[in-house]
């Protein structure tokens, strides 16, 4: 739910939240370092996520570690401040739903990234959103449009320009970043559900949902882990614990981010996550995307900026 929707609903508390919101909306350039600096730390989780599961670390245990540091790190950060009051939740029901997307499409973009170059297998997440506004007429009972179709159709080829027979890419791989792709999608939905929630609270159920059921999984999975953790050395093990740091800095930034600038002006430069995977996948392994390649990248962001001014541009004429 919007802050404008927040005021219409009546309720001064939520109208007075709203406000301050909007106040706080006064910072652009704060807002587009702030989310700037956001995608470079989720680079950072992609590429120690992709380091750990080359040095033998299991994706299970990968996601274990990564969510329980950044659960850990959340609550430090949060609870002094924001006081117990942060862990309520409006739509509890609606915070598990999006906590077990969000943990299967985690999983999922390990295993893609296991077998694909960094700079593709994010290329194909921006998928994510076009796939959202093609069925909003359906999912959200929004009006359908036909530019939102274009937009997704257009990005789509761009996918299979990426992905295309050509580009030596896994097709195990492709499939696993093509169902990231959907879950992301997915979990965009289960967003709007839990919107009514204070960001930290989602973001706090987010890691909670994750880490508690890892961890109930955790007798199953550590017997097949040990072996391989036995053998990390002190800066493999560093990286592993990294992961965490990487996800819960990359979230908290985009909070603030989005606190100082709109999402309207904020929207294109999410795009910028492509450039950062692209430097860190050749600095750390060496990979490049092609021409091809690029093409194809251009023109799923060039769909994705573009279908976000129209739509912009329509909420505000």
């Amino acid at each position: 739910m919007s802050a404008g929707a927040r005021v219409a609903s009546g309720d001064p508390k939520r109208g007075q939240a709203a406000a301050s919101v909007k106040a706080a909306v006064t910072r652009p350039l704060a807002g587009i370092v702030l989310l700037v600096l956001s995608t470079w730390a989720l680079s950072g989780l992609d590429a120690s996520g992709k380091w750990v599961m080359a040095g033998g670390v299991s994706l299970l245990m990968l996601c274990w570690v990564r969510y329980v540091v950044h659960l850990l790190l959340v609550l430090g950060l949060v609870l002094p401040v924001r006081g117990l009051r942060v862990l309520r939740s409006v739509r509890p029901r609606a915070q598990i739903a999006r906590g077990a997307v969000m943990l299967l499409a985690t999983m999922s973009f390990f295993t893609t990234l296991h077998y694909l170059p960094q700079a593709e297998a994010t290329a194909i997440n921006f998928l994510a959103p076009l796939i959202v506004l093609s069925l909003a007429p359906w999912l959200l009972k929004e009006a359908a449009r036909t530019s939102r179709w274009v937009a997704a159709g257009v990005g789509f080829a761009g996918v299979l320009i990426v992905i295309r027979p050509g580009a030596g890419l896994d097709p195990v791989g492709t499939l696993f970043g093509l169902l990231t792709a959907c879950l992301f999608a997915a979990q965009f939905l289960t967003t709007r559900r839990v919107a009514v929630d204070d960001s930290f609270t989602t973001l706090i159920w987010s890691g909670g949902v994750g880490s508690i059921c890892l961890t109930l999984a955790l007798p199953f999975i550590l017997p097949d882990a040990l072996p391989a953790l036995a053998q990390l050395d002190a800066w493999h093990w560093l990286i592993l614990i990294s992961t965490g740091f990487w996800g819960a800095l990359g979230h908290l930034l985009q909070i603030q981010a989005y606190r100082h600038a709109a999402a309207s002006l904020l929207a294109p430069f999410v795009y910028l996550q492509i450039v950062s995977a692209a430097v860190l996948g050749w600095w750390v392994w060496g990979q490049f995307p092609d021409a091809f390649s690029w093409l194809g990248i251009g023109i799923i962001c060039a769909s994705g900026i573009t279908i976000g001014m129209v739509e912009w541009r329509r909420r505000n004429l």
